[in-house]
């Protein structure tokens, strides 16, 4: 499913870029013992407990610790896990780990489940000070760790690879408490090839994510949508028209929750050049920063529009989008699989590795979605894009089909009878 012709334009930098991002954090942790804690061999692929199964999962109540977050890139999969985990056993026990950023306490805060924080920065990208700053808070967050696992107790740690996953991870790796990670990109991150090592299962949400791991361990399993996206109705939404009654094209606009100014800017700068505006209609997460200029572009072309510097309610929207124009991190790139919608990525440039490039290029080149590389966005490209699925349905229809054949609604079904093979 993947071309490894999009692998081979970038496969040399990022391999230069992880070799030379791993010596520096080799440097860098060694002073705080952490570089031998990711020295010590290979978990087993069953733990040292010997938890082995056989037969059916049990589904016997658990209780989990799930480590990481950070964005939502990260958190939603945990969401997931943790819903399919409930939906097994209603007694099940699951708590998060993080350091508690706004993002994080303001979605658990919508869920049931609990948030308890630890100390932990991010190392890569950040300047050898801030770098060294950052290893230096990892004893403190392992000790915080450990004090959690151990008022607890989990069956599990489960590991969704941002940095404020390591010091809970490696807590559980030193109680000796069953570890899963789970890596969403293409190209694991600096987090999860630390982690990999103490884990006794890797759930991967690429087939081709396989070869940076170790095989014995790996389980390709996608990447885990919430429920709330998948059990959405589409015809709890009614087709939108305009008043001649024909359909229009509801374009889906988001960024991020800061919002994506590129993106932005483009699209405001497309609404002045495109034609049969009537038969559009604009849904743009637009960030706090533009919010007010996009208002003022869509009035000023009197285009149909709901503009919101964030939106909550994502289940609906998806529901109501005929194409989508975002950004490319995995956990957008599966609910768009998995849903089976239309799109035009425009990968964030500075994503580690490069990964979110990697991501789109595993649909664009299958014709599963369309890919406009930043540098290269402009609003007039963007605006041919736009009016052409307006006016070619059945090619926008054909690319949403081919991005459906990409998702996987059972990833965290999979994950979680994985899971219960591990513990049971």
């Amino acid at each position: 499913m993947f071309n490894n012709s999009t692998y081979g334009i970038y496969g040399s930098t990022l391999n230069a870029q992880r070799s030379k991002a791993g010596g520096i954090l080799s440097a860098l942790l060694s002073p705080v013992s952490f570089q031998l804690l990711a020295a010590v061999p290979n978990a087993p692929e069953l733990s040292s407990a010997g938890y082995r199964f056989s037969g059916q999962p049990s589904n016997r109540p658990l209780r989990i610790v799930i480590a990481g977050g950070g964005t939502g890139g990260h958190l939603f999969p945990g969401i997931a896990i943790a819903q399919e985990f409930e939906a097994r056993n209603s007694a099940t026990k699951i708590i998060f780990v993080s350091t508690g950023n706004p993002m994080e306490k303001s979605v658990l805060s919508k869920t049931d489940y609990e948030l308890r924080c630890i100390t932990a920065a991010g190392i890569k990208g950040r300047g050898i000070w801030n770098q060294l700053v950052s290893v230096l808070k990892i004893p403190k967050g392992i000790l915080e760790s450990m004090r959690i696992l151990k008022n607890f107790s989990p069956d599990l740690a489960v590991g969704l690879g941002s940095y404020s996953a390591g010091p809970v991870i490696m807590g559980a790796w030193l109680r000796r408490i069953p570890i899963v990670v789970h890596e969403q990109n293409i190209l694991p991150g600096i987090t999860n090839r630390i982690l990999a090592r103490f884990a006794n299962r890797i759930f991967i949400s690429f087939e081709n994510t396989k070869s940076n791991l170790d095989s014995r361990k790996v389980q390709w399993t996608g990447n885990p949508v919430r429920n709330e996206l998948l059990e959405y109705s589409d015809g709890q939404i009614s087709q939108e028209s305009n008043h001649t009654g024909h359909r229009l094209l509801t374009v889906l606009i988001i960024g991020g929750s800061q919002g994506a100014h590129a993106i932005n800017m483009a699209i405001m700068e497309a609404l002045d050049a495109l034609k049969d505006k009537d038969h559009l209609h604009f849904i743009h997460q637009t960030g706090e920063a533009d919010e007010q200029q996009a208002n003022e572009a869509y009035r000023r072309n009197n285009i149909r529009c709901t503009v919101q510097s964030f939106f909550d309610n994502m289940a609906e929207l998806y529901s109501r989008a005929d194409l989508l124009i975002c950004r490319a991190g995995a956990t957008t790139v599966a609910e768009i699989t998995a849903l089976g919608k239309a799109a035009i990525f425009i990968p964030f440039p500075h994503a580690a590795d490069n990964h979110q490039v990697l991501n789109a290029g595993s649909l664009s080149d299958e014709g599963a979605a369309e890919m406009i590389i930043e540098k290269d966005l402009s609003g007039e490209i963007l605006g041919e894009k736009i009016a052409y699925y307006a006016a070619q349905r059945d090619a926008l229809n054909d690319m949403a089909a081919k991005a459906r054949q990409f998702g996987n609604p059972d990833a965290a079904r999979n994950i979680v009878d994985n899971c219960y093979e591990l513990v049971d």
